[in-house]
């Protein structure tokens, strides 16, 4: 017996966009409409930690560093900006996939970090900032004494 390839995951891209849809509209949420209207979008976000930072990166493609802005406040992390959309000539855009408008993503930090060394770089779309945590705060081995 010879198996079909599976046809659904040629469709899944659009189911998840039309799900996403959906559920932006049930919560509220602006999005990009039909006539190119800025929306809001969320670009993708990575946080890793080791024993002496935690590391933040976010895909930020198309922008510039002077649309992004970051801050740190009560142990929270915020980064926000805006990505703005590419002039076309005049006519009919016939597909748009891509997010335009503004964003803020927050997350909050543990209370061991120096946000005062706080890095941010950005590069190649891809946005890094490392945040070292206090010395106290590392974990750190405690040799066991005794007989």
């Amino acid at each position: 017996m010879t198996l079909l390839p599976p046809t659904r995951s040629r469709s899944l891209p659009g189911f998840r966009r039309e799900m996403d849809r959906l559920i932006d509209d049930m919560l509220g949420w602006r999005r990009d409409d039909e006539a190119g209207i800025p929306g809001t979008w969320d670009p993708d976000v990575d946080v890793s930690e080791t024993d002496d930072e935690i590391e933040v990166c976010a895909e930020l493609p198309g922008m510039s560093r002077d649309d992004i802005d970051i801050s740190i406040s009560d142990n929270v992390v915020t980064i926000k900006g805006e990505k703005q959309q590419e002039r076309r000539p005049e006519g009919h855009q016939h597909h748009v996939e891509r997010r335009y408008g503004r964003f803020i993503r927050s997350f909050s930090l543990p209370s061991g970090v120096d946000a005062d060394n706080a890095e941010a770089k950005y590069e190649d779309g891809v946005l890094r900032m490392k945040l070292p945590k206090k010395e106290e705060s590392r974990s750190r081995q405690i040799e066991v004494k005794g007989s």
